[in-house]
């Protein structure tokens, strides 16, 4: 399992932390994880005795595609900073929804009616239409309602107050 068919994976630099106990961070220096062929198979470094899963992993095309890709891997550091980066590599950023004052509006009156919870199953087509109606699914909706029912909580609550001490 360590190796697939299209890419390698490598173990750089020890990330563990061995003053955790004392509140503090130090690294023990290994630069790479390192297989110890004088025992068993097993997965801690010959060099600095952890585990391997406490060395950086990286995961980098095969040799020959590596060539073709131009990838190229950071050299250890000594902070921990370092990853892989292939050319032309650029993250994504999380498409963020917007709504219009009349979505908004529709959400905030059907959560109401909801009691802002989607866990009734005899609702499930009523959910889907209205979702449909406003023009966003049905997750976006639920992860709306989760954002949104404390601020409405505490509006009407606030509005419950004003109109009892008048």
């Amino acid at each position: 399992m360590e190796n697939s068919s299209s890419s390698n994976y490598l173990y750089r630099e020890c990330l563990r932390n061995h003053a955790a106990s004392l509140g503090s961070y130090a690294t023990d220096g290994c630069g790479e994880f390192t297989l110890d062929d004088v025992s068993s198979p097993s997965l801690q470094c010959a060099a600095c005795g952890c585990h391997r899963n406490f060395h950086r992993k990286v995961t980098c095309p095969a040799a020959e595609e590596a060539a073709a890709a131009g990838c190229e891997l950071m050299e250890y550091s000594g902070g921990g900073e370092g990853r892989a980066v292939e050319e032309g590599e650029r993250s994504k950023k999380r498409f963020r929804s917007k709504f219009s004052a009349e979505q908004k509006e529709k959400m905030l009156g059907f959560a109401e009616k909801l009691g802002w919870k989607l866990q009734r199953k005899e609702v499930d087509d009523e959910i889907e239409r209205f979702c449909r109606s406003v023009g966003v699914s049905r997750q976006v909706f639920k992860v709306w309602m989760h954002n949104h029912k404390n601020n409405s909580n505490s509006s009407n609550s606030s509005a419950n107050v004003s109109s009892l001490t008048q």
